[in-house]
């Protein structure tokens, strides 16, 4: 497209001075830290996941490392960045890279997407970050600069489209290194500038090179629907894994239902868990739809006829 070397300029310079200095971004960081980054970032924002990302490197500074405990483990160090299944796929990950590559993180997409629970988008972004490969990175930031900057509109389709991949590839610079740094300051600039509810197109390097800018900023077509969260199963289900987190024994199923004092006792190191899950006032049904469905999706497990973190 025309202007595409001044778009790489200005974005690339931009970058250039004001990103932000994360861990992940550091040259020494490894590619499994990278990886680890990735999937923690994935629908949660940076401040949260910096000191948990911190925490498990410490521990787990390698695949191998995390692969040797229990998945439980993983679940339990996941704290609260939510959505803990995520937590299962990077120890499962982490067992094949161990198993099938030799303790090492692949570095080529076709490898990496063959992990479990590693999709199309942490494929390209690991072997575009972790060994500076060519690949079409497209995360929401992406998608939203895109749809402003080359398309005109407020907001991308609500699911990721053909279009927009081809569209993400032909911006993509043609050789390795610049082809990575583009896509990290892309999404920098989604991330910081280029807003979903409140863009700051003052700060922006290319506002007067934007589509939509020049489209008199029209609205979007549909209304983003936020994911609802109180008195959701979703709650119920978090609430549930932080007791999990702390038992030191499986834990029976009427402390779920029943609080403390109807059992005539406080069971040591999980009344607070248990005391706010037990203030959502949960109807019975939830409470029996959130446990048998982090059996199903192997977040918990029976032992002794208690729930447990999985083994």
């Amino acid at each position: 497209m025309a202007g595409l070397d001044l778009l790489h300029e200005r974005i690339n310079g931009w970058f250039s001075e004001t990103a932000r200095d994360l861990p992940w971004r550091e040259p020494s960081c490894s590619p499994w830290g990278i990886l680890v980054s990735e999937i923690m970032l994935q629908q949660t924002p940076v401040v949260r996941v910096l000191p948990v990302w911190h925490e498990w490197l410490k521990r787990w500074p390698t695949p191998a490392a995390l692969a040797g405990e229990p998945a439980g483990e993983a679940v339990r160090s996941w704290g609260r960045l939510g959505y803990p299944r995520r937590a299962l796929r990077l120890h499962a990950a982490a067992a094949a890279i161990t198993s099938d590559h030799n303790g090492r993180v692949p570095d080529t997409y076709p490898e990496l997407l063959a992990l479990p629970g590693v999709g199309s988008y942490t494929a390209a972004a690991v072997a575009a970050f972790a060994y500076g490969r060519r690949e079409t990175v497209v995360d929401t930031n992406i998608r939203r600069v895109h749809a402003r900057l080359v398309s005109g509109s407020a907001l991308p389709a609500p699911a990721l489209t053909a279009a927009e991949m081809r569209l993400a590839a032909s911006l993509l610079p043609a050789d390795d290194g610049s082809s990575v740094r583009w896509n990290a300051a892309v999404m920098e600039l989604g991330a910081l500038v280029c807003t979903a509810r409140a863009p700051k197109c003052a700060a922006c390097p290319v506002s007067d090179l934007c589509a939509w800018r020049a489209a008199g900023e029209p609205p979007p077509s549909y209304v983003p629907k936020g994911q609802a969260w109180h008195g959701t199963d979703r709650q119920v289900r978090g609430a549930v894994v932080a007791v999990l987190r702390l038992a030191e024994t499986p834990v029976p199923p009427d402390m779920f239902f029943r609080e403390p004092a109807d059992l005539g006792f406080a069971p040591a190191g999980i009344g607070v868990p248990l005391a706010a899950l037990h203030r959502l006032n949960s109807a019975p049904e939830q409470l029996e739809r959130a446990l048998a469905g982090l059996l199903a999706d192997g977040l918990a497990e029976m032992h002794g006829g208690g729930y447990r973190l999985p083994a």
